[in-house]
């Protein structure tokens, strides 16, 4: 594709996966904010929760003064709490339900055009209680949202039984869940994430085309999964061609083409399509971000 990438979607990163001691709402936020903001690359950036409400504040600033759109995470919400939304533990469901109702409320704050958020570990032989339990959850969080405007909440698919273990999960349950979900809500959407695909055991096709009238967001990443002894397993993000790694140049490329194909990267929707990606061991995250911005920059060349 020789037209410019930005004619078709709006190039985002998830913050704190670039950044990961920003992950917990606290460390330097502002000042690795910052660097993205003033990075004419990026037209979007997804934050998760900032506990300090003056830091809070100054970042609604910057980004309102750099004119990116925003995107809101809410998963480390849930993954560094333990909370769960389709725990059979009523106290946990409902502890990881007023977190995300929190999230919510900053997620407007900042005017984001989206809050991602994702469900939680279940037993195999509880797996019908838990998909009700997520249901009831995600039902109040829409109910919610709904009544403060028109943001729409974004379940991201994780893998169900390598790393996060989450009830959904395999493309299947997915597709049922927002079949269920979207007969009364309007603004529920799911989230397709490159870094998890490998891990649903998955092509992309068998992971994207069955979802395509409900993926609303899109992350771009890598994950290695060949083996538990090899560095960086599991859903860590490490950067596009990292040793035994699933994902570079040609499996974005071909992402990509299937976003078109379904009509989600577009002229007329130009949603935000984000890199996930996250510094492994002592690698400088600066230059992670350098590795995500040339691999996209040669996929798109190719699409």
């Amino acid at each position: 594709m020789t037209e410019s990438i930005k004619n078709y979607l709006k190039i985002g990163i998830v913050h704190f996966m670039a950044y990961p001691e920003c992950m917990k709402g606290e460390g330097p936020i502002e000042e690795t904010a910052k660097k993205i903001l003033s990075d004419d690359y990026f037209d979007a950036i997804e934050i998760t929760w900032i506990k300090d409400e003056g830091i809070r504040k100054k970042i609604k600033s910057m980004i309102e003064t750099s004119g990116v759109s925003v995107g809101y995470g809410a998963q480390p919400r849930l993954l560094t709490t333990g909370y769960n939304l389709n725990s059979l533990d009523e106290g946990n469901r409902r502890a990881a339900i007023d977190t995300i109702k929190e999230a919510i409320d900053e997620a407007y704050e900042f005017k984001a055009e989206g809050l991602g958020f994702l469900s939680g570990k279940y037993a195999e032989d509880k797996k019908g209680e838990a998909y009700k339990m997520l249901a009831s959850s995600v039902g109040e969080l829409l109910e919610y949202a709904k009544n403060k405007g028109d943001m729409p909440l974004l379940l991201e698919i994780f893998d169900y039984d390598i790393d996060k273990k989450s009830l959904i999960g395999p493309t299947s349950l997915a597709k049922k869940f927002a079949e269920d979900i979207t007969q009364k809500y309007d603004n529920f959407g799911l989230m397709v994430d490159l870094s998890h695909i490998p891990m649903q055991h998955e092509t992309l096709e068998e992971a994207i085309l069955p979802l395509k009238q409900y993926v609303r967001h899109v992350h771009m990443g890598n994950t290695v999964i060949k083996s538990p002894d090899f560095l960086g397993y599991g859903d860590n993000h490490p950067r596009f061609g990292f040793p035994n790694g699933e994902n570079a140049v040609g499996e974005l490329t071909e992402f990509l083409r299937i976003l078109m194909q379904i009509g989600f990267v577009s002229k007329a929707k130009r949603p935000i399509v984000s890199f996930e990606v996250k510094p492994i061991g002592d690698e400088d995250p600066d230059l992670v971000i350098a590795n995500a911005k040339r691999t996209l920059n040669l996929a798109w060349a190719r699409v």
